[in-house]
């Protein structure tokens, strides 16, 4: 007993689930076992009956049979005669032949002598009538014949005696059948009652300290936390949670008053935060509105002056006037949601710029569909997914680099292969392709994540990395799918597809 009071929850629930249902299934077994020896009983009243109704059918087979053969003489009816002998002489076999004191004994021993000799009178019959001997297997069948009828009415009067009896002692049996189908009912209806009872006494055990425990933390929730621990009660799981709720309230009231000193420190600390906040604030904003790379802006500048000196002001002028416009979107265009033609405008001012600096070293070549020239999508996104392109795929190759941008319309549900990071389904694709060392795919999966970091901005490079434009694509779309970065390896060149959503009117999804 105390091992089950000691015991978990998990043991005590099962143990009484076991118990219980272990004493219903020992009551379920010995009421079928009952009901099946009564059954039986039931079942065996009127064999009696049915054996000599059998034994009567057999008798009357046997005389036709013979009579039959009698008539006809054919090799059938005699071959009918002998089978009808056969299984009438084996019943016969299993009457009653010891004297007893029962008169249904005597009446069935009666029945075997006189069937006996039945039997050995016919065969004398069917053999007189084989040999021909007319007279003789005449009086033979008027024998076989009154014998017959003195055990047909021997059988029937038995069968009637036994009939009574066997009625009487149904009756009895059902009666009692009854009486135990109803000691059955009663007993039954008893062991569900007491089932009942001791789970509802178990489970009120195991209910009683939670209670108590639920009204305690009803006290803590109202910032009461003067109450009355509760002992535990058990070493059960309740009683492991009594005794963490008290130490958890013993703890709160240490840290209850820590707390009220400390409140008064914190709103100091708390306004002096807000303010260094704001400070910072600022200071950020300045940074960004001055993050412009001088280093690149001094190179642009001095390509200029040496392609005026070179060519002429026309293209001093073009030159000058894409740098200032790539500033310009830079600055302006950032936070802004702009139309890919816009976007792609930038790209090509980008790689102009680039290619008067590095002598042409940059090949450009695009493939857009212009009926989606005016797609909605966050400014600044394509320029610096080329510029990284360049600065870590073209500059670290020998050769030539080649940056190729595709623009195209996909059909179907909208999704990424998980093979090999391809968009798959409906909306625009925006395809950025290099020639340059490629990425492993360890590097592609810090680029996706965040986690990849270089030692330093690139010359030229505008500020807005990888990160940056993955981030504000997932939130443009609310696709974290928005972004992928293909690479079959180093020396292999890199993939970035962007994808932006279409809705069924056409318009981008926000």
């Amino acid at each position: 007993m105390s091992r089950l009071r000691d015991g978990s929850l998990q043991f005590k629930i099962s143990a009484i689930y076991i118990a219980t249902n272990l004493f219903m299934l020992c009551v379920n077994l010995a009421l079928l076992a009952g009901i099946n020896s009564m059954s039986s009983q039931l079942d065996t009243v009127y064999q009696d009956n049915l054996h000599l109704n059998e034994l009567s059918e057999a008798l009357t087979q046997t005389q036709d049979s013979m009579t039959a053969y009698l008539s006809a003489k054919t090799s059938d009816s005699l071959e009918d005669y002998y089978r009808s002998e056969q299984a009438f002489s084996e019943m016969v076999r299993e009457l009653e032949d010891q004297v007893t004191g029962s008169a249904f004994g005597r009446m069935e021993r009666n029945i075997r002598h006189m069937s006996e000799w039945y039997l050995e009178t016919a065969g004398q019959t069917i053999e007189a009538k084989r040999g021909r001997n007319v007279e003789k297997y005449r009086v033979r069948y008027e024998s076989t014949t009154q014998m017959y009828d003195y055990i047909s009415a021997y059988i029937s009067a038995l069968n009637s005696e036994q009939f009574k009896n066997n009625s009487t002692q149904y009756m009895e049996l059902l009666r009692r059948f009854r009486l135990f189908e109803l000691v059955s009912m009663i007993v039954m209806t008893a062991v569900m009652v007491g089932n009942v009872g001791i789970i509802i006494s178990f489970t009120g055990t195991v209910i009683k300290p939670l209670k108590k425990l639920a009204g305690s933390a009803d006290e803590i929730a109202k910032g009461n936390f003067d109450i009355e621990l509760q002992e535990p009660e058990s070493t059960d799981e309740v009683g492991i949670v009594t005794h963490a709720f008290n130490s958890m309230v013993v703890s709160i009231g240490k840290y209850i008053e820590q707390i009220r000193d400390n409140m008064e420190a914190e709103r100091k600390l708390k306004e002096k935060e807000l303010l260094m906040e704001a400070h910072l604030k600022d200071a950020r904003l300045k940074y960004l509105q001055a993050q412009i790379n001088p280093h690149f802006l001094f190179n642009t500048l001095n390509a200029g002056a040496q392609l005026a000196m070179m060519e002429g002001a026309d293209r001093t002028y073009e030159y000058v006037q894409k740098v200032a416009s790539f500033y310009r979107y830079n600055m302006k265009k950032s936070e802004e949601n702009v139309s890919l033609a816009e976007e792609i405008e930038m790209v090509d001012s980008y790689i102009y710029i680039l290619n008067v600096r590095f002598a042409g070293d940059i090949h450009y070549e695009k493939n857009v569909d212009e009926s989606l020239m005016q797609t909605q999508m966050p400014g600044m996104i394509l320029q610096p997914v080329v510029e990284n392109c360049v600065n870590h795929g073209i500059r670290e190759m020998d050769g030539d680099g080649m940056i190729s941008l595709r623009v195209y319309r996909e059909s179907g549900a909208a999704g990424v292969n998980a093979a090999n990071g391809d968009f798959v389904g409906g909306g625009i694709c925006i395809s950025i392709k290099d020639n340059g060392v490629g990425m492993s795919r360890e590097t592609i999966d810090r680029v996706m994540n965040g986690t990849y970091r270089t030692s330093g901005m690139a010359a030229g490079s505008n500020g807005i990395g990888m990160d940056n434009v993955i981030s504000r694509m997932r939130l443009y779309t609310g696709d974290e799918d928005a972004v992928a970065i293909n690479s079959e390896g180093k020396g292999q060149g890199t993939e970035v597809l962007i994808r932006i959503r279409q809705t069924a009117g056409g318009t981008e999804e926000q």
